[in-house]
């Protein structure tokens, strides 16, 4: 078999250039992250847990790109990537035009307050020890974001911009609710005045009621400040509500990206059409239509040959089997890899390319 043809995965025309493009903040060109699996005894690398497997995307400025998937395929791996919370593997992460894993320590320290993150859990992630306006601003006294004689007035005012009152500047965390602790990780962040925020998750530990209020205050912040988010989450409905597009990972590949009006009313890919039709609708007598995933996904250590997905796919074809599908713009700023939409002369060529002693 044609080393070429396995492993041809992409085809990006559309991303070349895009990081000198003043519209995009975040370019994402082929980033992959591996971690190693060492043997027991003598720590020898025998293999890698393809975490993240050379994904690409985009993101304008002022606007939420939302990253859905399933539990395990990647999605947080990505943020803490593109953040360099954690080394690259492979790829390209562009941010402002900068690739931000050739920056200097220096560099980076300059640039960190440009790109924060509110994490999934707001319990976990706040000091017990600190007072609210210390955590809030810990980091604006660390990078000089305001004077010292107007540090306590900006704390006050991000804090009111976050729904949270003055007299809660010296309450404890333990002191707050679970949606009024994710509104002091908003604060935290919004207080060092960033261009990006990756929301890993914000509001999967919020009750239904309160995660609309974190969503909307997410929305408001975007607009008076003008952030670009990358929302992480695996509940669609909020990805649906919140973001102008939407990329959906499967065991550490992007299978499908386009803007989200496209992704809910035309789903390409069969995974993105099964994760859909699992949305609940508030309607007993409305029947859904439900498209039931077979089996577990497989280990990112061991994956399948070809396409990551055949082995869960009802449309599995041949093909599928040998060959990764191209990931390709089949309509404007639509991307999806699937061998559903080969072109004729594509198909032929991986057909005539199946070993024949399988």
């Amino acid at each position: 078999m044609s080393e070429e043809l396995k492993n041809m995965n992409t085809s990006l025309n559309s991303f070349d250039g895009a990081e000198n493009d003043p519209q995009y903040l975040l370019v994402v060109k082929n980033l992959k992250k591996y971690f190693p699996i060492k043997s027991s005894f003598f720590k020898k690398t025998i293999g890698n847990v393809k975490a993240v497997d050379g994904i690409s995307f985009k993101i304008k400025r002022g606007t939420t790109m939302g990253l859905v998937g399933e539990s395990g395929c990647g999605k947080s791996t990505v943020g803490k990537t593109i953040l360099r919370l954690q080394d690259k593997t492979d790829g390209e992460v562009y941010f402002n035009g900068t690739e931000i894993f050739s920056l200097s320590k220096q560099e980076l320290r300059k640039t960190r307050p440009d790109i924060q993150i509110i994490f999934q859990d707001p319990y976990s992630s706040l000091s017990p020890r600190l007072p609210i306006a210390e955590i809030i601003g810990e980091g604006v006294r660390e990078h000089g974001i305001v004077p010292k004689e107007e540090h306590d007035e900006y704390i006050s005012r991000i804090m009111k911009a976050c729904g949270l009152q003055e007299y809660h500047k010296d309450r404890y965390p333990h002191e707050f609710s679970g949606g009024q602790r994710q509104r002091i990780c908003i604060a935290r962040a919004l207080a060092l005045n960033p261009d990006f925020i990756l929301c890993d998750e914000p509001v999967s530990a919020l009750d239904v009621s309160i995660q609309a209020q974190i969503i909307n205050l997410l929305r408001d912040l975007q607009k008076e400040f003008g952030i670009t988010y990358l929302f992480i989450s695996h509940d669609l409905s909020v990805v649906e509500h919140i973001s102008d597009t939407v990329g959906v990972m499967y065991l550490g590949s992007m299978v499908e990206y386009a803007p989200t009006e496209k992704v809910f009313a035309k789903p390409m890919h069969p995974y993105t059409q099964a994760l859909i039709s699992a949305i609940p609708v508030p309607d007993p007598d409305y029947k859904m239509d439900r498209v039931v995933l077979e089996g577990s996904i497989p280990s990112p250590a061991n994956p399948p040959s070809g396409c990551k997905f055949h082995t869960r796919c009802s449309k599995c074809m041949e093909v599928c089997k040998y060959f990764n599908p191209d990931f390709v713009e089949l309509e404007e700023d639509h991307f999806c890899a699937c061998h559903l939409y080969n072109s004729p002369e594509r198909q032929a060529e991986l057909e005539a390319a199946i070993p024949q002693d399988k």
